[in-house]
């Protein structure tokens, strides 16, 4: 791609801004350390202390490699596929599944096109409906007479995935309306030790391990069903959970057993990123795919539910990590934590398939696109397969447009190979020449932290340093559009607020060619 990241190898890429809070970072942890992804606050911090401890949180070796993939594909598919619903009710026949053309190498295939390197299928949504060939529920695709019962679509995903070099990712609901139909989810029962996997008649599993793990009636067939798909399908690199609960009576609610799904996930997948309930991955709080202006990795949350990591500010928050927001969360956070955010959005106006809606135009998901991936978020973008099994023909064509209008957006970086200067505070790049610029992209080395506050670039004019724009929170990937293109050989970017030492690891100059 020709957004490819440049590290500023030949300088002082470590920029020592004046006036940072706290000391320099200590060196990133290795891969067989414990990163310090999460901190503990206290009533008593002062906001000096809460801006020195969140200059100090830094990523897992997981959320580095989950924040790289920069676009990630969702895959909503199931009977809602069928029924024309968005939520199902748990007591569909599941003989109306039936994707006679189903294709997935043809997913796979548009998807590697529009520039995707992990792919998320909806392998059951609240409707309880499986996609793969469980043990524990008839609610799926081994009792529909699509190919006689013997079909599995998690199967076929994850090896066309594999096959087009995609990651694979699973979307497992917590919520199950069809176990609330037969008296599993959300039946009051406590929470005792149960052995996963649980064995039934005819089972010819010989595990070589068994997990021993605190479950509810429903929170034990879950930790099954995560096994299956866990130990049967190969490497899952993203496990996404919700936080829906079922539409049943709210007395009625099902407390999930957050604990014991995290370490059975991280026992069997320990490169998988969890999301969105999950610590590894946050909700960035709508499902339009757009991030804040400043985008904060490390945010305040606290503990609810058994374990589950949760907001500590509200989770639609305007602001979720500068330092007023760390004040405001003092009094119910319990840590600070590399919580980056994801940006869930359909390409369509609903999540599964209809035949009367059409995808979003390449001027909505380009905005989009800098609204997510510009503002330190990875986007989720859904495309959802129809009732042949097939991506359809229109989305196909707007994925791959997709894809060619971002590289037009962002085409070679003229800052590649230029001469580059960096003193504390500041990195300042001479093209060699005059060019004229209109899109610029920074990026820290967040295995360092998040670290600037604020930042200006500017461009020498006529002997003189003259200000572009400036903004605040860059982290990962910032991308900054400007609205009339600017010639000058000479550009810098000086940071003029940040918590601790600042170390970028890009600035890219662009001349739109849209």
């Amino acid at each position: 791609m020709a957004v490819s990241r440049r590290v500023f190898v030949a300088t002082a890429a470590a920029l020592a801004v004046t006036g940072a809070a706290g000391p320099t970072p200590a060196a990133p942890a290795t891969a067989s350390e414990d990163p310090r992804y999460r901190i503990p606050v206290s009533p008593d911090d002062t906001e000096s202390d809460l801006v020195h401890k969140a200059s100090q949180v830094r990523p897992s070796a997981r959320q580095i490699a989950w924040q790289r993939l920069e676009r990630t594909a969702f895959l909503h598919f199931g009977v809602n596929t069928f029924t024309g619903l968005e939520w199902g009710t748990g007591d569909e026949d599941p003989d109306v599944f039936q994707p006679t053309g189903l294709d997935t190498d043809q997913w796979a295939r548009a998807l590697h096109d529009g520039g995707f390197r992990l792919a998320i299928l909806t392998v059951k949504h609240h409707d309880g409906f499986v996609l793969h060939q469980s043990r524990y529920t008839a609610h799926s695709v081994a009792s529909s007479s699509w190919q006689g019962g013997r079909g599995d679509v998690l199967r076929s995903f994850a090896d066309s995935m594999r096959r087009h070099g995609i990651k694979v990712g699973v979307y497992v609901s917590p919520a199950d309306e069809n176990q609330y139909l037969h008296g599993v989810y959300a039946n009051g029962s406590a929470r005792t030790d149960r052995t996963i996997p649980t064995l039934v008649d005819g089972d010819d599993r010989t595990p070589s391990r068994t997990y021993t793990l605190p479950a509810t009636d429903y929170g034990a067939h879950m930790l099954n069903q995560l096994y299956e798909v866990l130990t049967e399908y190969g490497p899952i690199d993203e496990v996404w959970f919700d936080g829906a609960q079922g539409r049943i009576p709210p007395d009625k609610v099902e407390k999930y057993d957050w604990d014991s799904w995290y370490t059975l996930v991280r026992s069997l997948a320990p490169d998988a990123a969890i999301a969105v309930s999950g610590p590894d991955v946050r909700w960035v709080g709508n499902e339009g795919g757009l991030a804040r202006e400043d985008e904060w990795s490390v945010v305040p949350v606290q503990e609810k539910d058994y374990g589950r990591t949760d907001y500590a500010l509200a989770y639609d928050a305007p602001d979720m990590g500068s330092r007023d927001a760390l004040v405001r969360a003092q009094p119910v956070a319990d840590h600070l934590q590399w919580w980056p955010a994801e940006c869930d959005v359909s390409i369509r106006d609903g999540w599964f398939y209809h035949a009367d809606q059409q995808p979003k135009s390449v001027e909505q998901l380009t905005d989009i696109y800098f609204r997510s991936v510009g503002r330190n978020s990875v986007l989720l973008l859904n495309i959802p397969p129809d009732t042949d099994g097939l991506l359809p023909a229109a989305d196909v064509a707007r994925l791959r447009e997709f894809r060619e209008r971002v590289e037009r957006e962002l085409p070679q970086d003229l800052a590649h190979g230029a001469r580059v200067a960096a003193s504390p505070g500041r990195v300042t790049v001479d093209l060699g020449g005059e060019r004229e610029v209109d899109r610029i992209r920074l990026a820290e080395d967040i295995r360092y932290g998040q670290q600037v506050e604020s930042f200006v670039v500017e461009a020498q004019r006529d002997g003189a340093w003259t200000e572009v724009t400036r903004a605040g929170a860059i982290g990962a990937s910032r991308i900054l559009l400007l609205a009339t293109p600017v010639r000058a050989r000479r550009w810098r970017v000086r940071v003029t607020g940040s918590r601790s030492a600042v170390r970028l690891v890009e600035f890219g100059l662009y001349r739109s060619q849209v």
